[in-house]
């Protein structure tokens, strides 16, 4: 059975394409022998194109034992690919190798997934990617928890609010193309006035406020949602729907694809050396983490090759329906 999406990389497995697509991206950024550098780097960009792919094919037809270790080797991959298209000399050095984030090497006796932490590190593939694909930069020692990533996955709002009895985030309506609007019920959440808020939320977007109806506010502009560019909303893929963050410190620019990253990194070191605790997670069911983590790698094999493949359409300045 072909993972969902994967199939979508099949034009870029070509030597002719994937030199058009760097020589495209290399001279929109005025590098220098754009020509000579995409030429060098065609078959590096196919090389890690396949390579993520077949990983990722594979974690399709695993068990979950092992199926995270798969997906976030193949998700690696397709990174490096898309590194290409922006940073012609990866990997320029050793130090852009490394996982760029660290883990608690030994989990406490009372260990819960959902509070486990991940930290940044001051060199790696996480803070490089982050840094030349979206523009943000990661701060070395910055902690990200699995609870606060898993609940910025709206997929996830049934099981979640089943398991952990919470709503991390409320429904944004679309009003034709080019208006949505947000609950006003998010004032309760973010503690702001109304004017406070729609202040808040265009410095925090590109959406500009249009009006106020009895129980929405409407902004203008759908933002474009090319290349993981729906943050700092977020978006269910399953319900092609916006949703906005109740808490107010998440309503930041943070792609997607970053969380996901973080959450199968973590998923995969658990996988490899907390084998007894994993083991018992995947074989007694006295936790509901399991069907959080078991939910969140079937969204992920979907959204982590739709995300960036959306990244490399952007790349060939191709728009993608949403």
């Amino acid at each position: 059975m072909t993972a969902p999406y994967l199939h979508l990389f099949y034009p870029f497995q070509s030597v002719e394409t994937a030199q058009k697509l760097l020589k495209s991206s290399y001279q929109k950024q005025q590098i220098e022998q754009f020509e000579q550098k995409s030429y060098n780097n065609a078959y590096s960009f196919i090389y890690y194109v396949e390579h993520g792919l077949t990983y990722l094919q594979q974690s399709n037809n695993t068990p979950t034992s092992i199926k995270p270790v798969l997906m976030f080797y193949g998700m690696v991959q397709l990174i490096k690919a898309c590194l290409l298209t922006v940073d012609p000399s990866y990997p320029e050095s050793t130090s852009v190798l490394a996982h760029g984030v660290s883990t608690r090497k030994r989990k406490k006796q009372s260990y819960e997934f959902l509070q486990d932490e991940v930290k940044v590190q001051k060199n790696g593939l996480f803070s490089h990617f982050s840094d030349k694909m979206f523009h943000v930069k990661q701060i070395e020692g910055t902690k990200f928890s699995m609870r606060d990533l898993l609940f910025s996955i709206p997929e996830l709002e049934t099981s979640i609010k089943i398991t952990k009895n919470k709503t991390p985030f409320l429904a944004v309506g679309k009003v034709g193309d080019t208006v949505i609007q947000v609950p006003q019920s998010i004032l309760d959440d973010y503690k702001m006035t109304k004017d406070r808020f729609i202040q808040h939320f265009q410095k925090q977007t590109s959406f500009v406020f249009n009006s106020v109806k009895e129980d929405a506010i409407l902004f203008n502009g759908v933002e474009n949602n090319r290349h993981c560019q729906y943050s700092p909303l977020l978006y269910n893929h399953e319900k092609c729907a916006l949703y906005i963050p109740r808490k107010k410190e998440q309503l930041t620019f943070f792609p997607e694809i970053l969380s996901h990253y973080l959450l199968l990194y973590n998923l995969s070191m658990i996988c490899r050396y907390e084998t007894e605790w994993w083991g018992e997670l995947l074989h007694t069911f006295n936790s509901s983490d399991l069907s959080l983590i078991n939910h969140f790698l079937n969204i992920a094999s979907v959204k982590i090759p739709f995300y960036l493949h959306g990244y490399l359409l952007n790349m060939f300045g191709i728009d993608r329906e949403a």
